[in-house]
């Protein structure tokens, strides 16, 4: 099975190495990591040149050029798969061992399923071998998204038929997009799902709508949007315990 791994980045010459490292590290043979970059003008360009030249011939596609935003970027490298499976690791994120891929792939086989997805943990920004907080997804449950849950999106794999069949991710919900995929995938259009109980992905510690109450705020007007977009209505409460479930994830 062939697997896209998709990273867009943005100014990541920070980063972006220990994320090149962690999926040239990969066990799984049949993978092509698609890197797509906004114009970075901090070396970024440079990285991934340097990796791509490497890597086996063909297992590296890459292009830099002004986007519309991370979501937009997203749908660029989905638009240059040619994998069965494809994911997304961000320029902050790397996978947590090298048998990463391998084991979604595993599962993918056994359970016959349209997308997988599995456990993250965030991880110190500066010291990454520090866990700061555990997201133990679980497995998934009709209805769930009622109950303000989701699946980590940086764990999230799925066929790339489904993608599209269903389309890709909406620039109007902002922060939401991969929210609004997630619930269009799983909750409106019920495609299977499999959860593989591990620890696949590290995340450093951050995000853009959990920065301020303002930030939460707006991020809970997109995500109520998500529903409306897909002719959906939530619980009164999902949209608030949604947040509150991130909770349990610092114990």
């Amino acid at each position: 099975m062939r697997v896209s791994i998709i990273t867009v980045c943005f100014n990541s010459a920070g980063t972006i190495a220990d994320t090149f490292r962690s999926v040239a590290a990969q066990t799984h043979a049949g993978t092509e990591h698609i890197v797509v970059d906004g114009g970075s003008t901090d070396g970024t360009v440079t990285l991934i040149q340097e990796y791509a030249a490497a890597q086996p011939s063909g297992r590296v596609k890459w292009v830099s050029e002004a986007d519309k935003g991370l979501y937009d970027a997203m749908n660029k490298g989905l638009a240059l798969c040619t994998g069965e499976v494809a994911g997304f690791l961000n320029a902050d994120d790397f996978y947590a061992y090298p048998g990463a891929i391998s084991d979604l792939v595993a599962t993918f086989q056994a359970e016959k399923t349209a997308c997988v997805y599995t456990d993250l943990h965030y991880v110190d920004a500066q010291q990454t071998g520090k866990v700061t907080r555990k997201w133990k997804a679980g497995k998934y449950q009709k209805n769930a998204f009622l109950w303000g849950w989701m699946p980590p999106h940086p764990t999230f794999y799925v066929k790339t038929a489904v993608y599209k069949r269903l389309g890709g991710y909406r620039l109007d919900l902002k922060s939401a997009a991969d929210y609004e995929l997630m619930l269009r995938f799983l909750h409106k259009n019920k495609i299977t799902a499999a959860y593989l109980p591990k620890t696949t992905v590290l995340m450093r510690a951050g995000g853009v709508s959990n920065a301020s109450v303002q930030n939460r705020l707006i991020a809970n007007q997109m995500d109520r949007k998500a529903w409306v977009v897909n002719g959906l209505k939530p619980y009164f409460f999902t949209l608030w315990v949604k947040p509150l479930r991130k909770i349990g994830q610092f114990f």
